[in-house]
């Protein structure tokens, strides 16, 4: 992703022109996560508030914070609804890989995509990455996640749900470029295909365990991600 040039935001002034010029696309980011235009435009609003608050004289490059405050707060907006199994609480990553003929949109898409992932990369310990997109990406059930990484379920729902504060207030550490590129290959290979081996291979191998044995594999979460990914298909 390449940054935009922004004017210096040392002043409020300054600081509300930087934001502005950059809105449209903080709000695309956290639609492309979220599905809906109610809840971009509040996930935008409350970027906007952190970013009066932020001391904004060490902020090096204002478009990349401005996007990874975005996704953080759009990522905890889909886990916080998520996890009280509202309507519309769909697996974001999931729908946000497009294989549509507009490129513009293709576009957008791959980079909310992108951001997500390194995010998680940054923020998560493998064990709290690999639960935290299996359950939230994927809509795998606890107890398929528990058995894949050999945890309890009461453990699993514990891990998920520190990984979804820790995208907040955890450290970021750095990601290479090949790390990156490794999960987001295997994640975009089992979004589009809806053959989640590879990616439970990486996630699994990322936690220092062996390959996941396909016996364990759930055939409904399978059939249910292929179903979802059609949906996403004919989104908007």
């Amino acid at each position: 992703m390449h940054s935009t040039k922004m004017p210096a935001a040392n002043t409020l002034e300054d600081a509300a022109s930087a934001f502005i010029a950059f809105r449209p696309r903080l709000f695309r980011i956290a639609h492309r996560i979220l599905g809906s235009a109610t809840e971009a435009e509040d996930v935008v609003q409350d970027t906007w508030l952190r970013w009066q608050n932020t001391d904004r004289a060490r902020v090096l490059d204002p478009p990349a914070f401005l996007a990874r405050t975005t996704a953080r707060l759009a990522l905890n907006v889909a886990q916080s609804a998520r996890s009280r199994h509202e309507a519309g609480a769909s697996p974001w990553l999931a729908e946000a890989i497009d294989t549509g003929p507009d490129p513009v949109t293709r576009v957008e898409r791959a980079e909310a995509v992108e951001l997500a992932l390194r995010l998680l990369l940054e923020k998560l310990d493998p064990t709290e990455r690999a639960a935290y997109l299996l359950r939230v990406a994927f809509e795998y059930p606890y107890s398929l996640i528990a058995d894949n990484l050999q945890l309890s379920q009461v453990n699993t729902r514990q891990i998920v749900s520190r990984a979804g504060k820790r995208l907040f207030t955890g450290r970021r550490r750095p990601v290479s470029p090949a790390e990156h590129q490794r999960l987001l290959d295997a994640f975009v290979a089992a979004a589009q295909s809806g053959d989640l081996t590879g990616l439970e291979n990486v996630l699994a191998v990322d936690t220092g365990r062996d390959q996941i044995q396909a016996a364990k594999r759930s055939t409904y979460t399978r059939q249910h991600t292929r179903h979802n990914m059609k949906l996403a298909c004919v989104q908007p």
